[in-house]
């Protein structure tokens, strides 16, 4: 598959030093970014986390594990609400919601799973963990896609450095962007798994255009991402989700192929019913076998580390 059919002949690569916030996300986001010292890897050490670091990460270490996507530039409050609303009561394992304080305690008022901020600018994280989310993402890079913005290995790695700097102790899982070859995908895991990041994220979904509609769509659709879980879940040891294009229909190809979990965001959040929200998160839960089993993790004891 052409990895590149759905962005535009122009679209820039990034500097791998540059920041992507600069220009396009500081005009889109609804009010302006308050940038802030970047707390020393001994302060951020001595902020212990809410939730455990083996408590985040068990369900994917478990295979079982979903993740509801707000959107990386969804700062719609009332949707937010709803959507986390919905992995909550769904059966949902966690919440993956943009890198916001105010959203994060948002979150964390509504459910007690753990909580993700997705960003590609780092300096953001620290105020959103010290709000209480409990990991961090880079990636969710579909809105830049819509914006002609294609992200190079280079700015993922650097990224995934300076986070790592920042946050050494906190859950991490990169984004590996669809548009690089399935070889090179498979490479940028490798290096991502050397500078200790937890989980890879895969995609593809925005990319793909189903020639059939029903059962056949669905799997149309969900078969670059499908493609890279099989193909990166069998080149690291690090737990992998495959996220983008998925369903109930195909959650469990994920799994089969070798995912430990899986991400899904539109599937969800385009729905305009916080009931009907609910009711896809649970057929998507039920179809890995989660949703019955799911236990908070407010009833388990949790050692902070």
């Amino acid at each position: 598959m052409n990895p590149s059919i759905c962005l535009p002949s122009s679209a820039p690569s990034l500097n791998p030093n540059a920041n992507p916030f600069h220009g396009y996300l500081l005009a889109s986001r609804p009010s302006p970014i308050r940038r802030r010292s970047t707390p020393s890897t001994t302060a951020i050490r001595a902020q212990q986390l809410p939730v455990a670091r083996e408590a985040v990460l068990k369900d994917f270490h478990r295979r079982r594990a979903l993740k509801i996507i707000t959107g990386l530039q969804n700062f719609n409050r009332d949707n937010v609400a709803s959507v986390v609303t919905a992995a909550d009561k769904g059966g949902a394992t966690h919440v993956d919601i943009a890198c916001d304080p105010e959203l994060v305690k948002l979150a964390i008022a509504l459910t007690s799973l753990p909580v993700c901020v997705s960003s590609v600018d780092p300096a953001a994280f620290p105020a959103a963990i010290e709000a209480g989310a409990t990991m961090v993402e880079i990636g969710n890079y579909d809105s830049f896609y819509e914006a002609g913005i294609v992200f190079s290995p280079e700015q993922i790695l650097n990224l995934t450095t300076e986070t790592r700097r920042i946050l050494p102790y906190v859950p991490l899982s990169v984004t590996v962007p669809h548009t690089l070859s399935l070889p090179d995908q498979i490479k940028l895991a490798e290096l991502l798994e050397q500078e200790g990041v937890d989980i890879i994220q895969t995609e593809g979904g925005k990319c793909s255009n189903p020639s059939k509609s029903g059962v056949l769509g669905l799997i149309e659709k969900a078969t670059p991402t499908l493609a890279a879980a099989y193909s990166i879940s069998r080149a690291v040891k690090i737990p992998v989700m495959c996220s983008s294009g998925l369903s109930a229909v195909t959650a469990p190809m994920a799994i089969t192929a070798g995912a430990s979990g899986v991400g899904v965001g539109s599937a969800i959040n385009k729905l305009n019913d916080v009931v009907a929200m609910i009711a896809e998160v649970r057929s998507i839960a039920a179809s890995l076998g989660i949703s019955a089993d799911r236990s908070s993790l407010a009833d388990e004891k949790i050692v902070v580390m």
